[in-house]
C-alpha cells in the first residue's frame, strides 16, 4: 500500500487504508450515528471515523482542514445532537455527511479527507 505518513504523539500514522478490510457490521452503527476507528497497518495507524444515515455509510480520515486535529473530543462524539451534521469539537467547523463539505466555520468551503467505504453483504468495508 502506498500511503502518506506522519508522526503523531510517537506513533506513525498511515492516511489511507488497503482495500477489501472488513470493517464492522452496518448493525454496529446507530442510525444516524458515528463510530470512530484506529486501523493498524504494520507498524503505523489510521486514523478514520465512519458516520451512518439511513442505508448510506460515509467514511472521512479523522482530521480537521481546519486545524490537523481529530474532531471528536469524546469517543464517537462526531455529529451535531440534531445528527444532521458532522461537528468538529475544537473549533465548532460543520461539515455535511454525504460528501464533507465544510459549511459552516473557520474552514468553510474546505472538505474533510474521504475515506474511501463500501457495504456489503451487510457489513462495511474499506474500498
Amino acid at each position: 500500500m502506498s500511503a502518506g505518513s506522519g508522526e503523531t504523539a510517537g506513533r506513525k500514522r498511515v492516511w489511507t487504508t488497503p482495500a477489501n478490510v472488513r470493517l464492522l457490521p452496518v448493525s454496529a452503527l446507530e442510525d444516524p450515528g458515528a463510530r470512530n476507528l484506529v486501523l493498524q497497518i504494520g507498524e503505523a495507524f489510521f486514523h478514520g471515523f465512519l458516520v451512518r444515515k439511513g442505508d448510506a455509510v460515509h467514511g472521512y480520515v479523522d482530521r480537521c482542514p481546519h486545524a490537523g486535529l481529530p474532531l471528536a473530543r469524546e469517543l464517537d462524539r462526531y455529529l451535531t445532537p440534531d445528527k444532521g451534521l458532522i461537528v468538529c469539537a475544537w473549533h465548532g467547523a460543520l461539515f455535511q455527511v454525504e460528501d464533507g463539505l465544510c459549511v459552516g466555520g473557520p474552514c468553510s468551503g474546505g472538505r474533510l479527507t474521504p475515506w474511501p467505504v463500501t457495504v456489503r453483504d451487510g457489513s462495511v468495508f474499506t474500498a
